[in-house]
């Protein structure tokens, strides 16, 4: 368990935002294969002060999709307060700031990851954020901004002090983004420095490579980014890896055609069916990942009606199980991190 603040989450298993992706379809077909905490997509403080529709969009939610978090991104403090007065009509259990987003359009702005160049300013906004926050404020951050100047300790040290109720952070530096190796080193550093929990980041692809990361670092919890794309069993899986050393079969493809007709009827649901149709075809592919199904993937792409993408799905029994590549699943799955990505 992971208590932040007055929340306690059952399971040391997060999934993380990502932009264009953590949608309330997406983290509920996650939360049925064991996910017990999300967060939503990554949100600007600039389109929320202003109630851009879109933005509040991603703010949709609903019973079965809590305990939850909202991760904002921003820079200016004003503008943070204005937008958090639109945050409470919304039902949410943790606010998030982001300090670790590497993408260019943010970080040579001074946001996301930018703020790790200015610790003053990061402390400054976090403890406005704490002082009008009516939930516990969390914090992602990065190792640092380059190999120079790793000062991720620093950083959680002042985030402690502003009040936040744990900490989340990527084991990369600013500069190398989701490549690399991730640095074990600094995240056990951050866990030593802190009392708060430490939720540690990067490269968590599969239940081998989790337990490392809670081996290697003393975190409290791990969270998952893109080893849950198109793989919501590694909640599930990874689980039991830990509770038992062993681990369970991938599942067949009977059990991912299932889940893949169930993530489509929920976007479906959520946004309907012309635009879940082309929502859902990235995740056909990353459902697929290391099946021989090119062909299937190239119809999915094409596919134009509900009932084209089921038959599409069902044509899944017919190729190798999943569990006979489960190897590939230590490969990360493509996955380009958009600021600003508009709901489709």
């Amino acid at each position: 368990m992971i208590s932040i603040g007055n929340i306690t989450i059952d399971s040391p298993l997060v999934l993380s935002p990502m932009a264009g992706i953590s949608d309330l379809p997406y983290r509920l077909i996650n939360r049925s294969m064991g996910c017990k905490f999300a967060f939503t997509e990554m949100i600007s403080v600039s389109a929320l002060a202003y109630k851009n529709p879109n933005t509040l969009s991603k703010l949709e939610s609903n019973k079965d999709d809590r305990p939850l978090s909202v991760q904002i991104v921003g820079r200016d403090p004003e503008t943070i307060i204005r937008a958090m007065d639109n945050l409470w009509e919304h039902e949410f259990d943790i606010l998030d700031f982001n300090c670790a987003c590497p993408v260019r359009k943010l970080a040579t702005k001074g946001k996301g990851a930018g703020l790790l160049q200015d610790p003053d300013k990061m402390q400054l906004i976090l403890q406005t954020i704490v002082k009008h926050s009516q939930v516990p404020v969390t914090v992602k951050i990065r190792s640092g901004w380059d190999d120079s100047s790793v000062n991720a300790v620093d950083i959680a040290l002042r985030a402690q002090d502003a009040g936040v109720k744990a900490l989340t952070i990527h084991g990369r530096t600013r500069m190398q983004g989701y490549r690399g190796n991730v640095d074990y080193r600094i995240i056990h550093d951050v866990k030593r420095a802190i009392d708060i929990p430490v939720i540690a980041s990067g490269d968590a692809l599969t239940p081998v490579l989790i337990k490392k990361l809670f081996d290697e670092t003393g975190c409290d919890g791990v969270a998952a980014a893109r080893g849950a794309l198109g793989n919501p069993w590694i909640f599930k899986e990874t689980t039991e890896y830990l509770k038992t050393g062993v681990l369970p079969p991938r599942p067949g493809n009977h059990e991912v055609a299932d889940i893949m007709k169930k993530h489509f009827d929920l976007i479906i649901e959520y946004i309907g069916e012309r635009i879940g149709i082309l929502q859902f075809r990235k995740f056909f592919s990353w459902y697929t990942k290391g099946l021989r199904v090119r062909e299937l993937k190239v119809k999915a792409f094409r596919a134009g009606t509900r009932d084209e993408m089921y038959q599409l799905i069902d044509e899944i029994h017919n190729v190798p199980d999943a569990g006979d590549i489960a190897h590939l699943r230590e490969i990360p799955v493509t996955y380009n991190q958009k600021p600003g990505c508009k709901r489709k």
